[in-house]
């Protein structure tokens, strides 16, 4: 098809610059002739057909946080400390199969990027071997003796470099698991660690308000399952909420990402915007774990750019990064939202955001 379109949508975005309301893309021959607003547009092509596109057209979007292991796990949906039973209770099917699964989903969804947090070394090292697309595995890590904290963390740091040497497309990092799941010297030493080798950290904080309850109080639902798994208690919890409890411990900064981030108040989102710690919302696993609402206004008051994750098959009905931003159209800013799930979400994980430009193929604009 050689004739001139115009091609448009609710929000038009070329990957840099502002969302463009009534923007478009001149298309011909299957490329990019030019982009623009479209009455501009309009005004310089009259004989082009104006070719409505839905609610976006982006570069390829970016899953900033999933957990693909956990594809094969039946999805869940209730308060947050129970699916946590739940996970633990499969946590047999979390499998390099599912993994297989998981990035076979991201592929025909048309991710560009994604970040993932590996559950078991095996699921990882096929991902950094295989993947064909770009992002971040962040290894999850889960220890609360506080006595082994130094021979851990110089155990993980030569696992993530061993792992970058096998790498085709990914970054490796580190994931602690929550900020009650690691102990207090362990999160120091991880941090201190990616800022001198220069991995990434990504974690789960103030995800839920079980969380602030136990780092608060120590007590609630989140106290119960360790000791239901025959494991110690948590103990000398704090007395702080998550984000704070980090900035006491020097842990928040640049190589950090925090995912979800809901359980939050202004002073702690000043924090994180003062630190130039990341977040990732994933706002349709929060809504099944009721976990509370993502607090948007807040977050772009203080400036901070928030990308969009799916979570897992666990606790979501896709891997699609473009449904997250769908789900919160008419709520938030659909500018907001187009840039989250696409320069927002390589930023997150170190990587250029891919532009529409004169010359770009069809095929790598993408329509919602």
């Amino acid at each position: 098809m050689n004739e001139l379109q115009i091609w448009t949508a609710e929000v038009v975005y070329t990957g840099f610059g502002t969302p463009m309301r009534h923007g478009g893309l001149l298309v011909q021959g299957g490329y990019v002739v030019r982009t623009g607003p479209l009455e501009e547009l309009r005004r310089c092509y009259p004989e082009a057909e104006v070719v409505h596109r839905g609610k976006a057209l982006t570069p390829p979007v970016v899953n900033a946080h999933t957990h693909l292991d956990l594809s094969t796990t039946p999805r869940f949906q209730g308060p947050y400390p129970a699916f946590i039973r739940h996970v633990i209770a499969h946590r047999s099917s979390r499998t390099p199969a599912a993994v297989r699964q998981g990035l076979a989903e991201l592929q025909k969804n048309g991710a560009g990027a994604f970040g993932d947090i590996a559950y078991n070394l095996e699921g990882a090292a096929w991902l950094v071997e295989n993947s064909p697309l770009p992002g971040v595995v962040y290894l999850e890590v889960i220890h609360r003796n506080p006595q082994e904290a130094e021979a851990v963390a110089s155990r993980l740091a030569h696992l993530v470099a061993r792992l970058q040497r096998r790498s085709r497309r990914l970054r490796v990092g580190l994931a602690p698991h929550t900020p009650f799941n690691v102990s207090p010297p362990l999160l120091k030493r991880l941090s201190e660690l990616a800022q001198k080798e220069g991995f990434p950290l990504q974690m789960h904080v103030a995800e839920s308000p079980e969380e602030t309850e136990l780092l608060t109080q120590g007590r609630g639902a989140l106290q119960a399952i360790p000791q239901s798994l025959g494991l110690p208690p948590y103990q000398d919890l704090p007395g702080l909420t998550p984000v704070r409890y980090l900035a006491k411990l020097g842990v928040l900064g640049p190589h950090l990402t925090l995912v979800h981030g809901v359980q939050v108040d202004e002073e702690e989102v000043q924090m994180l915007a003062q630190s130039g710690s990341r977040v990732v919302s994933c706002p349709r696993s929060n809504a099944a774990l009721d976990c509370g609402e993502f607090p948007w206004a807040l977050y772009l008051k203080h400036g901070l750019e928030v990308a969009l994750g799916t979570d897992s098959l666990a606790s979501s009905p896709d891997l699609d990064v473009r449904n997250e931003a769908l789900a919160l159209w008419g709520k938030v800013d659909p500018r907001v939202l187009v840039r989250a799930a696409t320069r927002s979400g390589y930023r997150t994980l170190g990587l250029e955001t891919p532009r529409i430009t004169r010359g770009t193929p069809v095929s790598q604009v993408q329509s919602w």
